[in-house]
């Protein structure tokens, strides 16, 4: 006897299959990262995926750009999914906002040829770090941003984070779990910048190693509070150790913002985020 779930299946088999991207918000605090776990385990992923096989009526996939520590937020997470499911685009939308908790929202859906793949085809990644200086903690923004109460030497910061830029071997500068079978990696750009009492590390490359921008702005916080000076960065690089790099900077003012494809897929581009700071793009 076919069950009614099932049967709600069936009604999708013999249909062409078709490829959709998405771009994905969501705030990483109740999450134990983006990929799924172990059943139990709250993760992003699976959280989407169950409500979109409700809105496709058939399993569904999602395969990311890209994986985030827990606690770890995104203003622009790109994923793709293949369906026989046939929805105009504000049915898939509406459909599976409605169901999502209130931490994650699907901002935009575009249907793609099978070329189109979320992690493969990606050129680069793009993360913004976001620091609240001031000698007390906010309330507002918890779990939104990582308060640092000491005072810091920001013209030292900057200068020092731009000596992450280019390529380099991270080996120092990645979690020992981390399962990259190569620790190598290019930085388009290691921008550290005031705006109001924040501090933001706006930081792109082709590729990130676990827990390499938590261990990137736990240096550059060492080196602001003068425990360092600039070319002990050189040091950790040459030492390619661990043990040889700082404290690892708390999930909290972590935020997925970009991911870059050839022109030839033409993706959405939203505003990069976090939004409640009005950035510059």
């Amino acid at each position: 006897m076919v069950q009614p779930l099932e049967r709600k299946f069936a009604l999708n088999r013999g249909k062409a299959m078709q490829r959709y991207a998405v771009g994905i918000e969501f705030s990483g605090v109740q999450y134990r990262g983006w990929q799924t776990q172990q059943p139990g385990v709250a993760s992003v992923q699976e959280t989407i995926e169950r409500v979109l096989s409700k809105v496709a009526n058939e399993p569904i996939a999602l395969h990311g750009a890209g994986r985030t520590d827990a606690g770890v937020h995104a203003t622009n997470m790109v994923a793709h999914f293949d369906t026989h499911a046939i929805r105009p685009e504000t049915g898939w939308l509406r459909g599976a906002n409605s169901q999502l908790p209130k931490d994650i929202s699907i901002q935009w859906i575009k249907l793609m040829d099978e070329s189109f793949h979320a992690r493969f085809k990606a050129t680069a990644r793009r993360y913004r770090y976001i620091i609240y200086n001031t000698p007390h903690r906010p309330a507002l923004l918890h779990k939104q941003v990582t308060h640092v109460y000491q005072k810091l030497d920001v013209k030292k910061m900057i200068e020092a984070a731009s000596k992450f830029e280019g390529t380099h071997n991270f080996e120092s500068f990645r979690a020992a779990a981390c399962q990259s079978n190569q620790p190598v990696r290019h930085v388009k750009h290691c921008r550290l910048f005031e705006h109001g009492r924040y501090l933001v590390l706006d930081i792109e490359a082709d590729g990130f190693l676990h827990h390499m921008v938590r261990n990137i702005v736990g240096c550059l916080l060492e080196i602001g509070q003068g425990m360092y000076e600039i070319d002990h960065i050189d040091t950790m690089f040459a030492a390619q150790d661990r043990k040889a790099a700082g404290v690892t900077a708390p999930p909290d003012g972590l935020y997925f913002i970009q991911c870059n494809y050839p022109e030839q897929f033409d993706l959405p581009q939203p505003p990069l985020g976090p939004h409640w700071l009005n950035l510059p793009d």
